[in-house]
């Protein structure tokens, strides 16, 4: 059986973040909170999440920082990002896709485009991480070296 996807939700505001478990209560994950922009980055590296769900406005980096430095790192490019915004003017949505967000969602949030958008994510992830597996496989097949 594999293991359950990892979701992490970074917002600094409490109720924001309850609400965001509540919704998530159906998902098959696991989740982890992060109340700032450095706390998010530490939780990263100690949760290792498949899917963060980031506030934009938060204090110590906002959301647009985060993301630009999760892409900039190797060890954490991959992980899907999605944005939860009260932004909703043009220039931020081109602010967050600059930075690398992989896609955007509202507040006051909708729990039903919340769980589709994050199951398609996570659908997604599971996908990309399977083809780097055969990526990988047929790298070691083509060299003669066989797998770890």
């Amino acid at each position: 059986m594999p293991a359950k996807n990892k979701i992490l939700i970074a917002d600094d505001n409490q109720a924001n973040r309850e609400l965001l478990e509540a919704y998530l209560a159906t998902v098959d994950c696991v989740t982890d909170i992060a109340v700032d922009g450095q706390d998010t980055l530490a939780k990263v590296k100690s949760f290792q999440p498949d899917l963060i769900l980031l506030d934009v406005m938060m204090p110590k980096l906002n959301g647009f920082e985060v993301c630009q430095k999760l892409r900039a790192d190797a060890a954490t490019r991959r992980i899907m990002i999605l944005m939860v915004t009260a932004l909703n003017e043009a220039g931020d949505i081109e602010r967050g896709v600059k930075a690398g967000t992989d896609d955007f969602v509202s507040k006051p949030v909708n729990k039903t485009e919340l769980l589709q958008r994050v199951q398609l994510m996570l659908k997604h992830k599971d996908v990309v991480d399977e083809l780097e597996r055969l990526r990988c496989y047929i790298d070691e097949m083509e060299s003669g070296r066989p797998g770890k």
